[in-house]
């Protein structure tokens, strides 16, 4: 197996696969649920190659792929023998209402969304080609490839009821049942054919004529087709409801009394009581949604342009996923997805910028394959590949997103069916009329935000001096003493604080110089001065670590405390960039060191040389106490 290997890694990484409680994935991510996340090693599963990068956010520990994601899951599920999703908490960390809500979305719409889109696709493709009269909307080609593609959006509460019903912990088949008896076709067709027995609600805006009764009681008939938040919210109660008769019921008759009970009790619950008010709050929130957007399309645009890939790097995304997909039910168009299109191009003409100008043949190689995904909506390749790490191209696709996104309000675009991502998403913007200025709107607004990101990073970007020189040669001629050539390198101290040996702290990783040699440092103040001059080659984006290569070609690691890749950042600040030409003397970090005890966590700091091995000797200092640039370690430049 091509990628049995980096699925080995990644299980060995995310502590066993003892350590999994489920794992999914999206169009670039694996998404794990870990036990507990502390065991994880963040760092070393961020520099492995295939593995662009890691985030945690909504409760799910993600580790970015990239494009070929669904084949290292694949790896991922036979090498752990892993199911597909588990849906208990086996004790797990406990999250936040939020995060657990993010969770839950994210469950039920990732396995479908390849499907969705596909499906939104072929829709949009369909009514393309009747726009451009290639094909009649009366004829049997157009109505068989709209039923290709219309056939999942008119079933969705069948899929949503499965994936559902998995997340939450049920029979998935039972919530499958549940949407059928949702959507069929005979009781949809009662309100056509019979005239009201009476009507509920007289004169409110929930005002709802009754056709039939059940065992007396009134049934509000809804029409749940291509409906979002009914068959959730069913199918939430009927998976505690098959717990609790699984309980109570013989294990001899269970497997057919239990779900028999189970539908039995939940469907006309659902007809009765919860569809009815899950779709007033569907309409509710489909109407809210459009009437911020009718306030100001302009400034929604910019909003959500500018601010998408921020939602996507914390998985926020995925509380906006179900309210446009709600939409296209009701009111039936959804302007939420359609803001946000300008934004893969905007990180497309920034990738550009850089492929073209850059000097690091790295970044080069990187930048091909991150454009052609950016393209096609896939963004996470090129932002964490590219754009975030040489930070101002980040920005620069920020702000040109933002400026689409305010052009797509100011035309008007629209989405009306689930498209696609990145280029395949604009014929879901085609209306029924065929195409009008809201379709050539959207064209244009990816265009400028394209070509202004382009601009702005290629002028403005600082590419090269982020990347440092494109050789590696030393910045400056190595230091002479005379006419004779100085054969040892001195690397001072970045800390003032307590000298420790390596072997004495609590992380084996380091304890073992498996990273490397040097020593730690127990910091007595919150400060991180360069110990060489050189080029910082790592920061991470946690900014607890940095990897510095001196003008000598030391490769030195800077670690402030233990596991404090936890706090993501927090406490610390970071006064230089990856790329940067830093001196030696020069501030590069700073953190609270009170606060960062305060929630638990260890300062002991190791310092130390990662190519030790290119050197013939390396000693550190047998001083107990050291203040920032007294000598630290002392490197034999002469080879091995």
């Amino acid at each position: 197996m091509k990628y049995e290997q980096l699925a080995k890694d990644i299980i060995k990484n995310v502590g066993g696969k003892e350590n999994i409680n489920s794992v999914v994935h999206c169009i670039t991510r694996l998404r794990f649920k870990l036990k507990d996340e502390s065991k994880a090693q963040t760092e070393v599963l961020k520099n492995m190659d295939g593995v662009v990068t890691v985030m945690k956010s909504g409760g799910q520990y993600q580790v970015v792929i990239g494009n070929h994601v669904s084949d290292v899951y694949k790896a991922v599920l036979a090498e752990g023998g892993l199911e597909t999703a588990s849906t208990e908490d086996d004790g797990g960390e406990k999250t936040g209402l939020f995060n657990r809500f993010i969770d839950m979305i994210s469950g039920i719409f990732t396995p479908i969304l390849g499907v969705l889109a596909a499906s939104g696709m072929i829709k949009g493709f369909n009514a393309l080609f009747v726009a451009f009269g290639w094909l009649d909307d009366k004829g049997g080609t157009y109505q068989i490839l709209n039923a290709i593609g219309d056939g999942l959006f008119y079933f969705l509460p069948i899929l949503l009821g499965y994936t559902a019903m998995k997340k939450f912990g049920g029979t998935p088949f039972l919530g499958m049942v549940i949407a059928m008896a949702l959507v069929y076709p005979a009781l949809e067709g009662i309100p056509k054919a019979a005239d009201p027995l009476y009507t509920l609600f007289s004169g409110t805006m929930i005002e709802s004529p009754v056709y039939i009764e059940f065992f007396g009681i009134p049934v509000i008939l809804m029409t749940y087709s291509m409906s979002v938040i009914p068959i959730i919210v069913s199918a939430f109660f009927a998976a505690k409801l098959e717990k609790f008769f699984t309980k109570v019921i013989p294990s001899v008759v269970r497997m057919f009394l239990v779900p028999m009970f189970t539908l039995l009790i939940i469907i006309p619950l659902t007809f009765i009581i919860i569809g009815p008010i899950a779709t007033w709050a569907s309409q509710l929130l489909g109407t809210a949604t459009v009437g911020v957007y009718d306030l100001s399309p302009v400034i929604a645009g910019a909003f959500l342009g500018g601010l998408w890939l921020l939602f996507v790097m914390f998985g926020l995304h995925w509380g906006l996923v179900p309210i446009a997909m709600n939409n296209f039910a009701n009111p039936g168009y959804d302007p939420i997805l359609a803001l946000i299109f300008a934004h893969s191009f905007a990180l497309a003409g920034a990738i550009l910028a850089v492929w073209i100008k850059s000097n690091n043949q790295k970044t080069k190689t990187l930048s091909a394959p991150a454009f052609i995904s950016s393209i096609f909506g896939v963004t996470e390749p090129g932002m964490y590949g590219i754009a975030l790490p040489l930070k101002k191209p980040f920005i620069f696709t920020i702000i040109s997103s933002a400026i689409g996104g305010a052009m797509l309000g100011l035309f008007g675009t629209t989405g009306y069916v689930m498209g696609g991502l990145g280029v395949f998403q604009l014929p879901s913007f085609i209306p029924k009329g065929g195409l009008d200025m809201s379709v050539y709107g959207a064209i244009i607004a990816a265009a400028v935000a394209m070509v202004l990101a382009f601009v702005l990073t290629y002028f403005f970007g600082g590419i090269n001096k982020n990347e440092g020189s494109k050789t590696t040669e030393p910045a400056v001629e190595p230091q002479k003493s005379g006419a004779v050539e100085v054969k040892t390198e001195e690397i001072l101290s970045p800390l003032t604080g307590t000298v420790k040996e390596l072997t004495d702290i609590k992380d084996e990783t380091f304890a073992s110089g498996m990273l490397g040699k040097g020593v730690a440092i127990e910091p007595t103040e919150g400060k991180v001065i360069a110990p060489a001059s050189g080029t910082v080659s790592a920061l991470f984006p946690t900014k607890h670590a940095i990897g510095i290569t001196t003008d000598y070609g030391a490769e030195l690691l800077i670690h402030v405390g233990m596991d404090t890749v936890n706090l993501e950042g927090k406490y610390f600040t970071a006064h230089v960039a990856q790329g940067d030409r830093i001196d030696v003397g020069q501030i590069l970090l700073e953190f609270d060191a009170d606060k960062i005890k305060e929630a638990g966590y260890i300062l002991s700091t190791p310092v130390i040389v990662t190519n030790h091995d290119s050197y013939g000797s390396l000693l550190t200092t047998e001083a107990k106490e050291v203040k920032v640039n007294d000598l630290l370690i002392t490197l034999d430049n002469e080879k091995k």
